[in-house]
């Protein structure tokens, strides 16, 4: 993909992403389903009516899936390079610690645990 289709793309889902967070796209959504459930008897709660919601809600799933993932791999990929920074500031090179993300779960859980006993806290 072009950097100019990129940033139009980046632009798009960060201002989706943003717009879907807000309390008046729940309170909208809310809406939406309570016009559709008070339609039901008017319209003898037929295969079409039923097929209305479940097909909408499908496809605006399915859609922020993407948007969703898209926006928190940028965030994650921003954070590590803003950590990498302060790491790199601070005179971190643990190489364990530097390469963290490529780490198992159970080895991130050891390492934390390590971390916590080294600093006097426990869970």
């Amino acid at each position: 993909m072009s950097t100019r289709k990129q940033d139009i793309f980046t632009r798009f889902t960060t201002s989706v992403a943003s717009t879907l967070g807000h309390a008046w796209t729940f309170t909208t959504a809310l809406g939406v389903l309570l016009l559709w459930g008070i339609s039901g008897p008017f319209l003898g709660f037929s295969d079409t009516w039923q097929l209305i919601i479940n097909t909408s809600t499908t496809i605006v799933t399915f859609l922020v899936v993407f948007i969703i993932q898209n926006t928190q791999n940028r965030d994650n990929l921003a954070i590590n390079i803003k950590l990498d920074s302060i790491m790199n500031n601070l005179g971190i090179d643990e190489k364990a610690i530097i390469e963290a993300e490529d780490k198992s779960d159970k080895t991130l859980e050891r390492k934390q645990k390590k971390m916590q006993q080294k600093n006097g806290k426990t869970q």
